[in-house]
């Protein structure tokens, strides 16, 4: 024979109560919400699209060496992703000594190699016309941060 309990009125109303808080949580986050407010607001990556002429963003982490050579650091040079820099972008405009790191990493992955004297975060803006690249683009340096 099966046992079934009712649920009381007070665990009721804290069911409901649950349920609604989580609801009104959803719609917040749904309207207002960004990324970072996920799972009560969508991936705004995932759930908008651009215009097919509008341009297309690509950052990437660039340095200066001792010797005045210019190279674009990659992930495997310290390390770290481009998505990481790319969504610490604001933090790292308010604080260029957080490029510090960046090179601090470098030079633990690559002891022999010339030693860094600038770090920089360029934004490249690729023209494209009908979602396809037209080989125009044009390059920022969105920060720039000399090391030691």
């Amino acid at each position: 024979m099966e046992h079934t309990e009712t649920l009381r009125p007070a665990g009721r109303r804290i069911r409901i109560g649950a349920a609604l808080l989580g609801l009104l949580l959803l719609v917040l986050g749904t309207l207002f919400g960004q990324d970072d407010d996920f799972p009560f607001a969508p991936f705004r990556m995932y759930s908008t699209t651009d215009r097919l002429d509008a341009p297309v963003k690509s950052l990437r982490v660039e340095a200066v060496t001792v010797d005045g050579k210019r190279i674009v650091l990659t992930d495997s040079d310290t390390g770290l992703r481009r998505a990481e820099i790319e969504g610490q972008q604001e933090r790292i405009k308010d604080d260029p000594a957080l490029l510090d790191a960046v090179a601090t990493a470098y030079h633990t992955r690559h002891p022999d190699r010339p030693r860094l004297t600038e770090v920089d975060i360029v934004v490249r803006l690729i023209q494209l016309r009908d979602g396809r690249p037209t080989g125009e683009w044009a390059d920022t340096t969105t920060v720039r941060r000399e090391v030691a």
